[in-house]
């Protein structure tokens, strides 16, 4: 293993108290010579104000295989970037975080790649993010660990730092044992993830498979929602994550943006239903199956191009990986299919738009959409379902929802659905267009007090609340060996 600078170096208050690592930094650039910018999103607008009173560290890739600039400060957070080769990416990120657990944990919709040559990638790779976090926090300070890329990351920073409290979140779905049960290197991942005291899902269910899991292939025990492992208690539960509601409501008034809802209305036409996907290019959102299901509302006739149409937004993920090339071409094809049926000169039935929009642009399609179709095969949770809620201030509007969505848990007044049944999905789309105004505003008040009630900051606060809840009872070391081996 190498020798990290400055490996003696004692644990002061000077470190971060509260430090970060995610698989990406909260701030990005086009070109290494460009300046660098926040990185759009709910996760970071969360984390921020609670990291800069903290003294926080962000620990985090810079997002290219460039040699790793030195750390930062930016906005008042300070930055720590991790280096990744060409072959990492290739390995860790897009091999055995993307190709094999990906798929997996989304119920293996595609089906997951076990290469055995990625494994030793992903693992140098956690490795590398546990020893900069080590030699980062403050002693007994406390650590927020994010995602499935970093699962051995908790359980390498306790050998290293025992004097820290950490946390880990899951933002995709946990599998049951069922699945997680194919993975050849299962053992190690549950073990990385009990190096945590909190670890976190978005839902229930995610927190209960991984209890069962810990207790069928490791030496530890849990029930209900604790596990003790070598006389330390591991909590597990769901902390359902969220938007910032005030700021989707604060787009959503503004005069420009709701100006521009109304011209997107008046170019799709005023007296057709506007229909609305906006998804991630990638083949868990069942996208091709979404538009499967229009095109057999349109073939059984009680609808046409006048009356009803479609606008989906895919923002291109992945573009250099095959499956996601050929999930690309499969929907671009069938919107050329329905298209060229259904439509006629100056209408067609579905508006297809492959690139990312700005949030005042996302909101003004909100703003004018009736339906809006959220219909994933798995999602950990799904925002653009909550953001679409925060935007309908009139109460208009219907939210149709896959069952299989962490979002279903809380927003189970919208119109659910079961993605993997066309005919089933059509009907339901057809019973939200022609749903009754009473019955549209009953539902989405029900569905904006969920959400206010529970943002993105309460989200960050409770996870963080409850990693703080307790004092370490591991080492509280005045000075941390960052030579000791995590193997």
């Amino acid at each position: 293993m190498n020798t990290l600078p400055d490996a003696s170096l004692p644990v002061t208050q000077s470190r971060g108290e509260l430090v970060v690592i995610a698989n990406r930094l909260p701030v990005h650039r086009p070109t290494p010579n460009s300046p660098w910018e926040t990185s759009p999103g709910g996760l970071v607008s969360a984390l921020m104000p609670i990291l800069r009173e903290r003294k926080g560290v962000w620990i985090g890739w810079a997002g290219s295989s460039e040699p790793a600039c030195s750390p930062f400060e930016h906005d008042g957070l300070y930055n720590v970037p991790v280096s990744l080769s060409a072959e990492d990416v290739r390995d860790y990120y897009e091999g055995f975080s993307n190709s094999t657990l990906w798929p997996l944990y989304h119920d293996a919709c595609q089906t997951p790649q076990y290469n055995r040559a990625w494994w030793a990638p992903y693992v140098a790779v956690n490795r590398r993010f546990a020893e900069v976090a080590a030699r980062e926090t403050a002693a007994n300070g406390h650590v927020l660990v994010q995602d499935y890329h970093l699962q051995l990351v908790p359980g390498m920073l306790r050998e290293l730092r025992p004097d820290v409290r950490i946390g880990f979140f899951l933002h995709i779905p946990f599998p049951p044992v069922e699945l997680f049960a194919q993975l050849p290197w299962r053992q190690r991942l549950l073990e990385g993830m009990l190096g945590a005291d909190v670890v976190g899902f978005q839902t229930r269910h995610g927190a209960q498979n991984f209890v069962r899991l810990v207790n069928r292939y490791t030496a530890h025990r849990g029930s209900g929602q604790t596990i003790l492992v070598n006389g330390r208690r591991v909590m597990a539960r769901e902390y359902p994550i969220s938007i910032d509601y005030d700021r989707i409501q604060q787009l959503a008034t503004n005069p420009q943006i709701v100006a521009r809802s109304q011209e997107i209305r008046k170019e799709l036409g005023e007296n057709r239903t506007i229909m609305l996907g906006v998804d991630r290019l990638d083949y868990t959102k069942g996208i091709d199956q979404r538009i499967r299901a229009v095109y057999e509302i349109f073939k059984a006739g009680r609808h046409t191009v006048k009356d009803l149409v479609l606008v989906q937004v895919s923002v291109p993920s992945r573009e250099s990986v095959d499956e996601y090339i050929e999930v690309r071409d499969r929907i671009e094809k069938l919107v050329g299919h329905i298209d060229g049926e259904f439509g006629t000169v100056g209408a067609v039935p579905v508006h297809y738009l492959r690139r990312s929009l700005p949030i005042e642009e996302l909101v003004a399609y909100y703003l004018a959409a009736d339906v809006m179709l959220v219909t994933p095969f798995r999602d950990g949770m799904n925002l653009v379902a909550k953001e679409y809620v925060a935007c309908r201030r009139d109460d208009t509007g219907v939210l149709v929802l896959s069952e299989f969505t962490g979002s279903a848990v809380e927003l189970d007044r919208a119109v659910l659905v079961n993605p993997h049944d066309i005919d089933g999905m059509a009907a339901t789309i057809e019973r939200a267009i022609a749903m009754p105004p009473a019955e549209q505003a009953r539902r989405m008040r029900s569905l904006r007090q969920r959400v206010r009630k529970r943002t993105v900051y309460t989200w960050a606060s409770d996870f963080t609340r409850a990693l703080t809840a307790e004092q370490p009872t591991g080492a509280q070391p005045d000075t941390v060996d960052l030579n000791r081996s995590t193997s």
